[in-house]
């Protein structure tokens, strides 16, 4: 091998580290990451990746190609994080970078996300659409989602699968669509049928199971042959202990691997489809947390050789060469997650993301047989580890006794004692905080803040049980947990009961304004960004979607009572300061949530400062936006606790 190129600058050198942390500009966090979705080429040679680019003529963020061996580059796609975004990229073969975008729209009145599927070929250097014109033309409708690949079919590179709805009855109903990459020809292997959702394939690349839905129950059928008749394997409801969700095939195509309670918790099991029993034979599982993930699949070796555990969690082989291999990375990046994303074919070649609470991320390039590891990337070029703040893994009880876990992140050189605190829930609410790096949390850390995140009941991970606890419980339980985790750090001494603010996205906003409502006494202000403030109106805001029923099952369909646990009914009560921040291209909680809560609040003279983010989405993409809401972050936050370094 040559040399390989960094993607952008890396800080490589050493530095004194400071007792204290200086503070850094707001862009070092805010900014959408300098490099993400980094991608390597089947035959190693090629690195793709999403870049940010902050230029003159040239502001958003690009996809880029690197000849590993040359340091050539190409960018073959550039958007403003407007019109849409690039969610991630993945190699269909070594001429052809696939490129998954969404973008704002409506549908019959409705705002909805809509995904499309696009491919770069590397020879002819044009883009355009996976999906042949000539298909959507035949389609009853044009899809929402155009880009659900089930197939990338490794062995015929040249042609993949796609799940697409149109052909069905009703919307969602999905058919499988075969696509020539290079020819651009398609045929579909399989018909629609009704209430099909989604296929999942064998390692033959033959649709064998398909998933059902009708209101919360699911049903998990299997077609021995393409196009077959199906026989039932299983059927649940929606947030059910019975549930059995298929992750995919091993080599051996009567072998599939699905996820499943035990004792409680979520864990792997493997199925012989030709067992009359369908016996689950265990074959991976924590002690008390769910396992989280995909499947891990060698193509080389033709096996599954692990699985993926998510967010927190470093990947878990049971195959001894690849647990050799993550040992050996725990030797050279100790301290931190290493997760190897991905493998050239020939499995000689890979890459590494690192991570941890004061790590960033770094993207690695490992050559198996030069016995070499190289950065070639960081996620925030300007955050050093060095600088930022440590963060405490810690549990409390709720009034009820439940254990909840949290994390305490203490602003670098002081002491955990009467500091002004960020409460700051996670969004979700079936969603988790970890120990791995959290921009939002590291940034108020160098403000000077202690920042503080519970995993309150209801957050995914924890069992079932756990996640039973929340459902219906907006308002409730789950409200009662933020604050039981507020009056924790009070009664540790941990922070100034006069200066915490509670800050949250989401449904995290919901809590925040909630928070603010219910225990006016116990916050100094109160930050929503893109947050829920009419539950009732959020629930029957899905009675468009086919997912309607699941929404009433995980938050109720009593929309009197929803209403009476909505921020907005309780406006009257909030004395505190509010800042409340939202897209106006808000398509999970629409923009009306904080424009109705602002008026609500300004009508009542509370005091309250509503920014509303243009051509902004739910996750910030447009890094305009993200450097707006955290500079009125900012302000706010030192205007109401004034917090002294």
């Amino acid at each position: 091998m040559k040399r390989i190129l960094p993607l952008l600058f890396l800080w490589l050198c050493n530095h004194a580290v400071a007792d204290t942390a200086p503070q850094l500009p707001v862009e070092a966090f805010a900014s959408i990451p300098d490099v993400s979705s980094v991608q390597l080429s089947p035959n190693g040679k090629k690195l793709a990746s999403v870049v940010r680019v902050d230029q003159a003529k040239l502001k958003g963020t690009v996809v880029s190609i690197q000849d590993i061996e040359t340091g050539e580059k190409s960018i073959p796609l550039h958007t403003d994080n407007q019109k849409f975004v690039i969610l991630s990229l993945q190699w269909a073969n070594d001429n052809i970078l696939l490129i998954s975008a969404k973008f704002p729209a409506n549908r019959y009145g409705t705002p909805t996300t809509e995904t499309r599927l696009v491919k770069y070929d590397l020879t002819t250097k044009k883009t355009s659409s996976v999906i042949p014109r000539s298909v959507l033309d035949r389609l009853n409708w044009i899809p929402q989602h155009q880009g659900q690949i089930i197939d990338l079919m490794a062995d015929d590179p040249d042609n993949i699968l796609l799940s697409l709805d149109g052909m069905g009855e009703n919307v969602g109903e999905d058919s499988v669509l075969k696509v020539n990459l290079a020819q651009g020809k398609s045929s579909y292997t399989q018909n629609a049928k009704k209430k099909i959702i989604s296929w999942i394939t064998d390692r033959q690349h033959k649709v064998r199971i398909s998933i059902y839905n009708d209101d919360t129950e699911y049903r998990i059928y299997e077609q021995a042959e393409q196009k077959r008749d199906s026989r039932l394997l299983w059927t649940f409801k929606a947030f059910s202990e019975d549930s059995v969700w298929p992750l995919g095939f091993d080599a051996d195509p009567n072998i599939l691997y699905v996820r499943a309670y035990h004792q409680g918790f979520e864990a792997i099991f493997k199925v012989n489809l030709t067992d009359p029993k369908l016996t689950k034979e265990l074959v991976y599982a924590n002690e008390d947390t769910d396992v989280e993930g995909n499947l891990l699949y060698s193509k080389l070796k033709k096996k599954v050789i692990g699985i993926s555990e998510g967010d927190g969690e470093e990947y878990t082989f049971w195959e001894k060469e690849y647990v050799g291999l993550q040992n050996g990375l725990k030797a050279v990046l100790p301290n931190a997650h290493n997760y190897i994303t991905q493998f050239s074919a020939d499995e000689r070649r890979y890459i590494v993301y690192s991570t941890s609470s004061t790590e960033p991320g770094t993207y690695y390039f490992g050559d198996r047989d030069e016995k070499t590891l190289y950065p070639i990337a960081n996620r925030y070029g300007r955050l050093k580890s060095e600088l930022l703040a440590d963060t405490q893994y810690l549990t409390y009880e709720a009034r009820d006794k439940l254990k909840i876990d949290a994390y305490l992140t203490v602003p670098k050189g002081l002491e955990a004692k009467q500091l002004p605190t960020i409460i700051f829930p996670h969004g979700g609410p079936i969603s988790y905080d970890s120990n791995d790096f959290d921009y939002w949390a590291q940034f108020f850390a160098n403000r000077g803040y202690a920042v503080f995140r519970m995993n309150f009941r209801g957050s995914a991970g924890y069992g079932y049980e756990f996640m039973k606890a929340g459902l219906k419980s907006w308002g409730l339980e789950m409200q009662n947990d933020v604050e039981d985790g507020t009056r924790y750090l009070i009664d540790q001494g941990i922070s100034d009961p006069k200066r915490i603010c509670i800050v949250g996205a989401s449904y995290g906003g919901y809590a925040a304004l909630m928070s603010a409502a219910m225990t006016p006494d116990l916050y100094r202000c109160a930050v929503s960004v893109a947050g829920v403030t009419d539950v009732a109106y959020l629930v029957k805001s899905s009675r468009r979607f086919t997912n309607y029923k699941v929404v009433k099952e995980q938050i109720g369909d009593d929309f009197d009572a929803l209403y009476d646990r909505s921020p907005i009914s309780k406006a009257d009560k909030i004395n505190i300061p509010v800042l409340l921040l939202h897209g106006d291209k808000d398509r999970v909680v629409k923009v009306q949530h904080s424009r109705e809560m602002y008026d609500e609040l300004k009508s009542l003279k509370k005091p309250v400062e509503y920014i509303e983010l243009e051509n902004g989405d739910h996750y910030l993409s447009n890094n305009d936006n993200r450097l707006a809401t955290f500079k009125a972050l900012d302000k706010f936050l030192a205007d109401n606790l004034n917090p002294k370094l």
